[in-house]
């Protein structure tokens, strides 16, 4: 366990910039980068999140993220897994954030209520979206506190610091809200904050900071 604090200081100057940068984008980017983070997290499951970042890249630089069909969409997306799949969720998310007037991304969210009342607005809106790919999102966007990213990375070292006595093969709202608790104690424990701890872990299994 002392290994955390170690990780964490080698890391905390970039840990603390990329948090600084998700914050300001809820703050300052426009409603078309919030749509290009929501859907980095629609393309995640089961795909590498640099080739679901890739992929958002080339979907924004070619101009058909906005404006495309499902199938246009689909032929970009050979990097990542379930790529039909995907390309409608993409269409699905833009008839569901997009008027005439633009997409409306804020404003829905802001309705929603607190940041955890925007994951389950998220989870029952959009399709492709679960809590995990949620809390990203919500994450990404400058909301990095109180929520935990349960993917892979995170679940595997809560079981090696005996957070968890087993990786759960499917999570529900209940567990996952479990197991999101059991990490917040385990953070104050070691006192390393939740949005911390996400990066610490991720590092530590793929010696990187990413998104």
């Amino acid at each position: 366990m002392n290994e955390l604090p170690d990780i964490l200081k080698n890391i905390k100057v970039d840990v603390n910039n990329r948090i600084n940068e998700f914050k300001l984008i809820w703050k300052e980017a426009d409603e078309k980068r919030l749509f290009q983070e929501l859907i980095f997290c629609i393309l995640t499951p089961q795909s590498k999140a640099k080739n679901a970042w890739k992929a958002v890249t080339s979907l924004n630089e070619s101009g058909i993220l906005f404006n495309a069909t499902s199938e246009k969409i689909s032929n970009e997306l050979n990097i990542v897994r379930f790529k039909n799949n995907k390309a409608r969720y993409i269409i699905d998310a833009r008839n569901l954030f997009a008027n005439s007037d633009g997409f409306k991304i804020r404003n829905l969210l802001n309705d929603a209520g607190d940041v955890f009342e925007k994951r389950k607005w998220l989870v029952k809106n959009v399709k492709g979206i679960g809590f995990k790919e949620a809390s990203h999102y919500l994450r990404n966007i400058g909301f990095v506190e109180n929520i935990a990213i349960l993917d892979r990375h995170i679940l595997k070292n809560l079981k090696i610091y005996n957070v968890i006595n087993e990786i759960p093969k499917s999570l529900t709202f209940g567990k996952y809200i479990r197991i999101e608790n059991k990490m917040k104690d385990f953070s104050r424990e070691i006192n390393i904050s939740l949005e911390f701890l996400d990066f610490v872990f991720w590092y530590k299994e793929t010696g990187e900071i990413f998104k």
